[in-house]
């Protein structure tokens, strides 16, 4: 009799929860991940893309600037008229100095256009890419390593790069 006594009375206690480990990884995680928020910085581009409904207008704009990005050079043309320049990469990639300056040059010519598409090979880095978009916008590379503030052409479309004259991509 006194078994089933002693076993009722252990049945009956309840069990607390040991939580204090737990408050301790938030107290140590919480000012973590504040204080990591203020160093991670999200950069967004636009682009624009052509929508499915734009109809080609009767007067096409003086300058239809492209960027044609091969692995080996930069390609400046008036789309389905001229090549305006070539500038060659050099070994430690494309020559962002000539490119800006060929940009405002362009810009100078025509100030109303700000559209440029840049038309991309596979081979050609995500990096470079963005560098490229970067001048494009207006920032050109400074001795100081900032970007300048001028607006060159903000609105930029991508595509891939047409096929070289010789063959293939």
């Amino acid at each position: 009799m006194k078994y089933r006594v002693r076993r009722a009375g252990r049945q009956q206690q309840i069990a607390e929860l040991n939580v204090t480990a737990f408050m301790n990884l938030m107290v140590v995680l919480v000012p973590f991940l504040l204080i990591m928020a203020v160093f991670s910085r999200i950069t967004i581009h636009e682009l624009s893309l052509p929508g499915a409904a734009s109809a080609p207008s009767d007067d096409p704009p003086a300058l239809q600037l492209e960027v044609i990005m091969r692995a080996d050079r930069l390609v400046l043309a008036d789309r389905g008229r001229s090549t305006l320049q070539e500038i060659v990469a050099n070994g430690e990639g494309y020559d962002l100095e000539a490119l800006s300056e060929a940009l405002q040059r362009i810009k100078r010519a025509a100030p109303d256009v700000d559209r440029a598409t840049v038309l991309v090979e596979p081979q050609v880095g995500y990096q470079s890419l963005i560098s490229v978009m970067d001048v494009l916008r207006g920032g050109h590379p400074a001795s100081n390593g900032e970007a300048g503030a001028t607006t060159l052409f903000p609105r930029i479309a991508i595509g891939d790069a047409p096929a070289k004259e010789g063959g293939s991509r």
